[in-house]
């Protein structure tokens, strides 16, 4: 049996990306910036970062909402520039980031987007699927003026109490009542 990995958030169902990055330290070091490995969860409207992916408590976390997402290859000057990302809040700290490769930042960076353009939406998405017309075979218009419905026998045909539109079964004893 492969043995499950403990995931750190406590709704994992809520989790809609996760994996290590690197993240710039908010104090640089004496010989520049100092990145470090961290664990991080994107869940609908937070992003945590642990020191790894058994950590139970985050070494950080912030709430993306009015935070922008973008790609920064200003961020490095080695061979994984195309690799960084960031995130920024008019006002509030900025959140630098190297992810392993592009492709993986430039996925963060939709995810993220993605999130934001969700938050600020003043509409609730649908499906398209959604969009046909509920069954309802009570107050269905087609139905009311059917044959079925009719009370009273069409008077121009004669009466064999079998009617081709009758969904009645007569029973030996029963008279229908032809006023």
């Amino acid at each position: 049996l492969e043995e499950a990995v403990p995931r750190p958030v406590q709704d994992a169902g809520s989790v809609l990306k996760q994996g290590y990055l690197e993240k710039r330290s908010r104090d640089h070091g004496f010989f520049g910036s100092e990145w470090q490995k961290r664990w991080c969860v994107l869940d609908r409207k937070t992003f945590y970062y642990y020191t790894n992916e058994k950590s139970k408590q985050p070494k950080g976390t912030f709430s993306i909402e009015n935070y922008s997402a973008r790609l920064a290859s200003h961020l490095r000057k080695d061979s994984r520039r195309k690799c960084c990302f960031e995130l920024v809040c008019p006002g509030k700290r900025t959140y630098e980031f190297t992810a392993p490769s592009a492709a993986e930042a430039e996925d963060w960076v939709d995810q993220i987007q993605f999130l934001l353009k969700d938050l600020t939406s003043l509409t609730i998405p649908y499906d398209e699927e959604d969009e046909e017309d509920p069954y309802n075979d009570v107050d269905s218009s087609d139905s009311l003026n059917t044959a079925s419905h009719n009370t009273a026998p069409n008077q121009d045909e004669p009466d064999d109490g079998m009617g081709d539109d009758d969904i009645y079964e007569v029973l030996p004893g029963e008279h229908l009542n032809t006023e």
